[in-house]
This record gives structure tokens, sequence and C-alpha cells, in this order.
């Protein structure tokens, strides 16, 4: 009898799946992220969490199994986590490689931020990865030729494609592939990354998918006018979902829709896509979703982000005892994206050389800060933790009172200068260059005369400024701080100074 009911249900199943009759017409949806470098919520808890993220997931999952969760580059560095070492070894991204295993990442982009890391660190990252990686124009440099980059597993290659196909079918037995391409920007060189193209590769990767599936998508980490460019190039793509601006836009150039979110899960976009078969065309509605508190945390990615957190809670408390205290309010957002920050004087840089100046009691004369010790490559808003001052330097340093003749502060001024774009800009208080002349505290630069300045100990290394070390006669004096002064650490400094407003 149980065998006759099971056998009538059964029969009833594929009656009614027979009366469906394919109507060519299918729904999926994706789900869009970019530039996230952190796993927990940021600005004091009120936005972003892989957690909450999940959740959207999920529920986006139970309204259409057809759904694809994607990130379109940078996503291994920089994080706060990333720099702190678990069992002698640098996390370098591995925290968020764990997370979004668990959250079963559809498809990913390299970032430029991906290149960061190490070879080795990225190798190893790539082979923890169980989702696929996509790439047209960035190759492995090897000594014999550029190869693919590749997931590594049971001493087997499998290479990251320059494409990347997914079957979609629906309960009524529509069915279709959809491919997508992706390009990366070439703005961070390394020795063992080669850069293709990224408007010729984009075309060719095109063109070799585009026969082979019914509609093509682009996941993409280029500045939005390339991406804008590649929309010209490729005006049949119906949506290139984007990274890199860190602030959500959304843009048409003809018919194709171009969308970023915003940096480190402060929103998301979710596509609801609609395709004909009879027709081929391809609608697309596109919703802006922030994260914040009002969405809860999934249970399961909760858990991971939560003993990630535990790790490094532990290491900022071993600097400061409460690292999620709110210090700041910020009004206005303090600009510490890449780009601005190694390359133009910004609010955040004025903030932090502030600072150095104010661990000092104010007695020197200018202070000085490189670019590239500023790693968080986001802006900050609203409330600000202790935690965030970690995240926007995580590597720390002691601020150091130098002594030194003004002849040597010119030239370390100019090579500043000289070396916008990179890592070795300086960001400055009390020091600025009106004309061709420099202006420290308002008065000319004397090169005779002796000046005191606050450096950030990296600087005195001589790594970004080849001359300007302990080592160099015009260097007279440094004083390194006592270990009850708040300058033995810069992110010390800067947290109460932002106290102190």
């Amino acid at each position: 009898m149980k065998y006759t009911k099971s056998l009538l249900y059964f029969l009833s199943i594929l009656f009614f799946a027979s009366c469906q009759k394919d109507d060519q017409k299918i729904d999926f949806t994706f789900l869009q992220l970019n530039d996230v470098y952190e796993i927990a919520p940021i600005q004091g808890g009120e936005f972003g969490g892989m957690a909450r993220v999940e959740t959207v997931h999920k529920e986006l999952l139970q309204e259409n199994p057809n759904t694809m969760l994607f990130m379109a580059g940078d996503f291994l560095n920089p994080s706060l986590l990333g720099t702190v070492k678990v069992e002698g070894e640098r996390v370098r991204g591995k925290q968020m490689i764990e997370v979004m295993n668990a959250m079963n990442f559809d498809l990913v982009a390299f970032g430029n931020h991906e290149f960061d890391v190490s070879k080795e660190d990225l190798q190893k990252r790539l082979n923890e990865s169980n989702f696929p990686w996509i790439s047209a124009n960035v190759k492995l440099k090897t000594k014999e030729a550029a190869i693919p980059f590749y997931k590594e597993r049971n001493g087997e290659k499998h290479a990251v494609g320059e494409t990347f196909i997914k079957e979609f079918s629906d309960a009524d037995g529509t069915k279709i592939k959809v491919g997508f391409i992706s390009v990366c920007i070439p703005s961070n060189p390394k020795e063992f990354v080669e850069y293709g193209n990224m408007f010729v590769k984009a075309r060719a990767s095109y063109a070799a998918i585009k026969d082979a599936v019914d509609v093509v998508f682009g996941l993409t980490h280029v500045k939005i006018t390339n991406d804008k460019r590649i929309a010209k190039l490729l005006p049949n793509i119906p949506l290139i979902m984007g990274g890199h601006e860190h602030a959500n836009s959304y843009d048409k150039v003809g018919n194709v829709i171009i969308s970023k979110a915003d940096a480190n899960a402060k929103t998301v976009y979710v596509h609801r896509i609609s395709y004909d078969k009879k027709t081929k065309k391809t609608v697309v509605k596109s919703e802006l979703k922030e994260i914040n508190r009002t969405i809860n945390s999934d249970k399961n990615i909760g858990e991971i982000v939560y003993k990630w957190q535990s790790i490094l809670t532990s290491k900022i408390k071993e600097i400061i005892q409460n690292p999620d205290e709110v210090i700041f309010k910020a009004s206005t957002a303090l600009d510490g994206r890449d780009a601005p920050i190694r390359s133009t004087q910004t609010n955040l840089g004025q903030v932090i050389t502030k600072s150095m100046s104010f661990a000092n009691n104010n007695e020197v004369d200018c202070a000085l800060v490189n670019g590239g010790s500023i790693r968080i490559d986001d802006v900050l808003e609203g409330n600000i933790t202790a935690v965030d001052i970690f995240r926007v330097l995580p590597y720390g340093g002691a601020i150091l009172k130098v002594k030194l003749k003004g002849r040597l502060l010119k030239r370390v001024l100019d090579y500043g200068v000289l070396a916008a774009g990179t890592g070795a800009y300086l960001q400055r208080f009390n020091a600025e260059k009106i004309g061709e002349k420099w202006m420290i505290k308002n008065k000319e630069l004397n090169s005779n005369k002796v000046y005191t300045v606050a450096f950030s100990d990296y600087l005195l290394k001589g790594f970004d400024i080849p001359f300007l070390s302990t080592k160099n006669k015009e260097v007279l004096n440094v004083i390194k701080p006592k270990e009850t002064e708040i300058s033995t650490d810069i992110r010390k400094s800067v947290i109460a100074y932002f106290k102190s407003l």
C-alpha cells in the first residue's frame, strides 16, 4: 500500500510537470560584491559584514535557486586581519577565503589588490579556494612564458579560465547558457604578473565565448572610464558588474548597464534578470541594497567571522585596551583610498600628520608620513572606532622626533612630490609648497636652519626615500619615544588626537 501511494505521488508529479510547457523564458539573479577587505561589520558595526551578506544570499536563493554570488575583485588585501600572524605566518587573506568558501561564491574576478600579497601567498589562497576565478588579461610570469594562474590540488594544476560558463534551467524546462568575461586594471605591477591589454582581451574573450552561450555578462575590476569603453566595444553585453571605485554607481552606455557597489559590503547590488530565448532579449532590474544592522547575521558565517575577529581583538589588545570604543564621529568622509593618499594631500593624511605633531606636544616644525603606510584603501565616515585606526595603519610603528638640516628637509619634501602615485608620496602637516617655495609653519624653508620633524619610523629606514636614514650626516639627532609615551605607536597617537577633538 505504501509503495502504491509513493508511485501515484511520483506519477502525479510527472503529469503536472508534463503539463508545464517550456515558455522559452527564464529568470535568474546575480548578487554582486566588490572591493571587500573586512569580513566583520565596519563603522562601529553599522554597515557591512559578510554574515549579513550571507543572509541576503540565502533569501535570494529561496526566491530563485538560479542565483549566483559574485566578487568583482579586491578581497585578499588590504585588511587589518591580513597583517596579523597566526602560528608564525601572516594571514594574508586566508580569512577571506575561508568565509567565501563557506558562502559558496559562484565566481570571482582578480582585482589589483590580489597582487599585493606575494606570489607564494597568492598561490596558497588560490589553492585554498573552492570557487572559480576568472581573468582574460592577467597571467602568471614564469621563466619560460606567461601562463594562466592556477589552483593546485593533489599535485594537479587547474588553470584559471579567461571565460566562464554557467547553465540555468527552470521548472518548465527552459535552459540557457550564460557566459562571463573579466579583465583587471594593470595598476599594480609585480614581477610575477603579466597584464594583457584589457580592451583587446575583453573583446577577444567575448568573441571566443559568444557563440557557445545565449548571453554574456562582464565581471570586471577596472576604472569606470575603462568599463564605459568596454561597453562601447561590446554593446551586446547587458550588464557589467564592476569594482575598483569603492563608491556605488549605476551607469548606462547604450544598452549596457555598469554597476558598482560600495566597498566593504556597505552595499551590494541585486540584479534580477529575465531572458527570452525567442527574442534573445535580456531585461535587468537592479537594486542597490544597504547591508546594515537591520539584517540578521547568518549563524554559520557569523561563527567563522567571530573566530577570526577574536584572533584580531587579542592582538590589538596587546596595544590598546578597548578596540571597539567609538573615538570620533566623522561627518565628512576621511579619504584613505590608495590613489588619492599616494598622490594628493587628503583630509585623512592631515589627521594622521597632525596626530604625529600632537603626540610630540606640537614641539615639531612639521610632520611627515609616507602614503604607502596608510593601507585602508577606503574612506572613514560616521562612527570611527579604535579598530578603524588599526585598519588605516595596520603596521603601526613609532613616531620619531628628528633634527635635520633644512637642505635635507627640502630634498625629502621634493622627493615626496616627485613620488606622486607611489607609496613614497608624503602626507604632510605644516609643510606646504607655494609656487617653487616650501613653507614650514608658514615661513619659507631655510636650507641652513636646523628643523625638528616628526617622522614615521619606517621613513628613517631609507626604503621609500633612499637618502633619508640615520646614516645621512645631515640627520643630526633622532629621538625615540619613551615606552610611556603615545608616540611609541602611531595608532595610539591618532586615537588620542581624535579623542582630544
